[in-house]
């Protein structure tokens, strides 16, 4: 299984790998582009039957040219014959465009440059964003199967790359304890702060209007270009895992006003621990949360702010919101995906693969 280290997929990774590792399945986990943190590798180390191979090569969205994307292809076919392995899981499908995979090749639509860039930009693609989307398109095509983590994306993948409908499997996570302390007046946000597409500039001018901080978790600098800049909101930077779980634990209101998600794992992990949601109204945010948050428009910085500050002047409301968001993320476990997950293994593999549990793919 290939994996980054940069955002959600690693997270998304590890814990399938965890799912499967209780089916009775071991991975290889393959990691490319920048190296995983050291909390990143103790994750991965503590995790049964999972091997980890840090091979430092360049991600598909951030090589330099289609043969660079090749390349990596080769060096993965490469391991994926000397370890034996039965079948290949890329959570990058583009390295599926040159074939000659020695078992069957199931790819994981986690985001891409073509509908990021119509949700997030206007005009025509640049040049190097067209190449890269070909490379996608080619890749996808060869895979045996292919999964998205939601019928919104789904639908966007297939209309943007002239494809089949991709399986849905939603991602899931392990819910953590209920929170014991007390809530504090705050809103808390977190993710890929140097992302447009989690516009963390509106909730940054949010931030200026609102009666209470708001903090926001995550890297203000990508692999490449400029950091986010926060002059309102409070910056965190990466925290590890355990740090958010505690942030989660004590903001009663968690805000995202993304205009791209093609799931949204940081807003999972706020549901799961009873943060009432406050969300952008985008078509993945309504199919997953529709009922259980306050949704606004992503491009109106005082809607958020009034939203935000209307749950917390009504501590009974957020807490009922919140307790609606956490009943809702009962529907997106480890175990839920690990099961759809295994049912598409078995759609390539039905000689090894078989569905540990009744498992909803669409």
């Amino acid at each position: 299984m290939t994996a980054d280290a940069v955002g959600g997929v690693w997270t998304y990774a590890v814990d399938l790998a965890l799912g499967l590792a209780g089916t009775g399945i071991e991975t290889t986990l393959v990691v490319l582009g920048p190296p995983p943190t050291v909390d990143q590798v103790a994750q991965a180390h503590a995790a049964p039957r999972l091997r980890l191979l840090d091979t430092r090569l360049p991600l598909d969205w951030m090589a330099s040219e289609p043969a660079e994307i090749l390349e990596v292809a080769a060096v993965i076919r490469g391991l994926a014959r000397g370890t034996g392995a039965d079948l290949i899981h890329l959570n990058s499908p583009a390295l599926a465009a040159g074939g000659g995979f020695a078992a069957p090749v199931v790819g994981v639509c986690h985001s891409c440059l073509a509908t990021w860039w119509s949700a997030v930009k206007d005009g025509p693609m640049p040049p190097d964003f067209r190449w890269r989307s070909r490379s996608l398109r080619r890749g996808m095509l060869a895979c045996d199967a292919l999964m998205a983590p939601t019928a919104a994306f789904a639908a966007a993948a297939a209309e943007t790359y002239a494809l089949p409908r991709p399986l849905v499997v939603r991602n899931g996570r392990t819910p953590p304890a209920l929170p014991t302390g007390r809530r504090e007046r705050m809103v808390f946000t977190s993710g890929r702060l140097w992302d447009e597409g989690k516009n963390i500039a509106v909730l940054d001018a949010a931030a200026a209007l609102m009666g209470a901080p708001l903090y926001a978790a995550g890297p203000s600098q990508g692999p490449s270009g400029e950091p986010a800049r926060l002059r309102h909101a409070r910056a965190l930077g990466r925290l590890p895992a355990e740090a958010v779980a505690d942030w989660l634990t004590r903001a009663p209101v968690y805000a995202s006003a993304a205009l791209y998600e093609p799931f949204g794992l940081g807003v999972l992990e706020a549901a799961q621990a009873g943060c009432a949601l406050v969300l952008s109204d985008i078509a993945t945010f309504r199919e997953l949360w529709d009922e259980a948050a306050v949704f606004v428009d992503p491009g109106d910085a005082r809607e958020f702010a009034a939203a935000c500050d209307g749950l917390l002047a009504d501590p009974a409301l957020a807490a009922r919101l919140g307790t609606q968001a956490r009943a809702r993320a009962g529907r997106y476990t480890v175990e839920a995906m690990t099961a759809g997950v295994v049912d598409v293994y078995g759609r390539v593999r039905p000689d090894l693969f078989t569905p540990a549990c009744e498992a909803a793919v669409a």
